[in-house]
């Protein structure tokens, strides 16, 4: 591959800063490889062609939301379900939504909190390296030469030194560039959004929330609390399954069968069963 095409194409992976955060091989994006063999252009081509198969209506979702809505999701699928299971052996309906209700909105902030520090840490992190890797340009420019250097060669070994030098002569022309170059290739990190942090909190926290409203809605509609507990139980067993079930697709696409599935739903119902079960028979027990 020429070293025209492989500029062109580190500028358009760098330097468009795409909104989605997919971590795209080096240089693979829109061309066939690195050298010239035949059967490289090949394989590449296949890659796109799988990457670009239809994923559905979340196919187009940036994954580190879907990764925090699964967060979410989990843990709110667990937690108060386990809760409102235990405050069922009082006896107690309206304890159980009180205290279910309670443990929602705390644990929904809670959630949501961990998820903007967890995104405030990523983005400091991540600017405090541009910064490191900006100071080190202006004062000792060798020094970023040579990682760039070895940067190219841990991509191909069989770079040539006219190649590499070329690269870098016209990448110097851009110091932003050649800092963004470094800093996505040689540190592998991602430019957060710019709204990271709010969204992330958000996603967490409300899908901590949505997941654990669904084990209390029963006690809303039913005088007897066992009754109320049958129906909560009957209704995340489904859940559950449902959420492993479609977390796996999601998280592995076509990479998985039915059947890795249906062990992921289970898995899940087993989970939130061990932990309800758990926490109704401590309270009875305690009670």
């Amino acid at each position: 591959m020429s070293i025209v095409g492989l500029k062109n194409a580190v500028v358009r992976l760098v330097k468009g800063k795409p909104a989605e955060n997919g971590q795209a091989p080096l240089l693979r994006s829109g061309q066939a490889g690195y050298g010239s063999r035949e059967e490289d252009e090949e394989e590449h081509a296949g890659g796109k062609d799988g990457e670009e198969a239809p994923a559905g209506l979340l196919g187009n979702v940036d994954p580190r939301v879907m990764s925090d809505l699964i967060i979410g999701l989990s843990d709110g699928l667990t937690v108060p379900f386990a809760l409102t299971a235990g405050l069922s052996s009082l006896g107690d309906s309206k304890l159980v939504i009180t205290g279910g209700f309670a443990e929602l909105i705390s644990g929904a902030i809670s959630m949501g909190l961990g998820g903007f520090l967890g995104a405030k840490s990523e983005s400091d992190y991540y600017h405090s390296e541009v910064k490191q890797e900006k100071r080190k340009f202006y004062n000792n420019t060798q020094l970023v030469t040579h990682e760039i250097e070895d940067i190219l060669l841990e991509i191909n070994p069989d770079f040539s030194d006219a190649t590499i030098v070329s690269f870098i002569k016209d990448l110097q022309r851009d110091p932003e560039l050649m800092v963004d170059f470094i800093i996505k290739y040689g540190r592998g990190l991602e430019e957060p959004a710019e709204n990271r942090q709010v969204v992330s909190a958000a996603t967490i926290g409300g899908g901590y929330f949505i997941g654990g409203f669904i084990p209390l809605l029963p006690y809303f509609f039913v005088d007897q609390v066992g009754t109320g507990l049958i129906l909560s139980i009957a209704i995340m067993a489904i859940t559950l399954f449902w959420f492993g079930f479609f977390k796996t697709q999601i998280s592995m696409r076509d990479n998985c069968t039915t059947q890795k599935k249906c062990m992921e739903g289970i898995q899940m119902m087993a989970v939130g069963g061990i932990a309800a079960a758990s926490a109704w028979f401590f309270v009875r027990i305690l009670g």
